[in-house]
């Protein structure tokens, strides 16, 4: 029974990546990854094919499949950025901006991954009303932001980083509107990779899944994260997992020299990302708790 199991996996594996590489064929063929039917229909399809639970360690597959995998993430994050810069355009022509966020397609995902992300936070961090944050990669549709800044952390500054000024007066324009939010949410034009006694100010640092689309430019940012951030102030990560490394970068623990590791949490739904939290190193030891899907967060809280 067990070798007709492992000859299963291995056919649902083969047509996996099958099917993947026959859409980044597609994909790479469009003239254009701004939102239309076909592009809708591509990355659904990809989408659909990454989500499901799977075994796959696509850091180990040929080299062929592997360079379609580094293309598709790049794709993937080119089309993301459309996306998010189409949206925040049609918010931004309401009076206001925020009172109609739920037209964005994937808002309910950023909903309760920001639940997942705070619920996390909350077991690790020593003031549960941190005075700054920083958001780093928060593009034209700061989602993680508003949904933090709104539904837990009501008191909290955030300082969003993008190194793209366009990206960010679409982002100020969405909260422009809001008394609140507009006082709460700094939005700065920089590169990370050039600020340094700044991130020191920071109790916590969030670091966006397409900050970094291969491990070598993610570990730059890291590395320059564990230089110049506070000891003991929390670094949040967004990775990928099985399948779902197809759509974005993965980070391991060990990608992490200059940090303490405290928790990786894979979900299992439709929300893709993995998170991973981890501490500015006091060079002390540390358990790593890992949960894979929803069933297992509660041993974590």
């Amino acid at each position: 029974m067990g070798s007709l199991g492992s000859l299963n996996q291995d056919q649902d594996q083969e047509l996996l990546i099958k099917n993947v590489c026959e859409i980044y064929n597609s994909l790479s063929t469009l003239e254009s990854l701004k939102p239309s039917k076909d592009v809708d229909t591509l990355f659904t399809q990809l989408v659909h094919s990454c989500i499901p639970p799977s075994p796959i360690d696509v850091t180990k597959l040929s080299a062929k499949v592997q360079e379609i995998r580094s293309k598709l993430i790049r794709l993937c994050g080119e089309a993301e950025g459309h996306l998010e810069s189409h949206f925040s355009t049609l918010l931004g022509s309401y009076e206001i901006p925020l009172d109609h966020i739920n037209i964005f397609p994937y808002y309910t995902n950023y909903i309760k991954l920001g639940r997942l992300e705070y619920t996390i936070l909350s077991n690790y961090i020593a003031n549960p009303n941190p005075n700054h944050i920083a958001f780093i990669g928060s593009g034209p549709l700061p989602l993680t932001s508003v949904v933090l800044a709104s539904n837990h952390l009501r008191t909290t500054t955030f300082h969003n980083y993008d190194i793209n000024p366009l990206a960010n007066a679409l982002a100020r324009n969405l909260v422009a509107a809001d008394d609140d939010l507009s006082k709460r949410m700094i939005f700065h034009d920089t590169d990370i990779m050039d600020v340094t006694n700044g991130l020191s100010d920071y109790d916590i640092v969030f670091l966006a899944a397409l900050v970094g689309m291969n491990k070598e430019e993610k570990r730059k940012v890291i590395d320059h994260l564990a230089m110049h951030m506070a000891p003991g102030s929390l670094l949040m990560l967004r990775s990928a997992f099985g399948a779902r490394g197809f759509l974005y970068p993965i980070v391991e623990p060990s990608d992490l020299p200059g940090f303490e590791v405290l928790a990786v949490f894979h979900p299992m739904d439709e929300v893709i990302n993995s998170v991973i939290v981890a501490r500015k190193s006091k060079n002390k030891p540390v358990i790593v708790h890992t949960v894979i899907g929803n069933q297992g967060l509660g041993d974590l809280v």
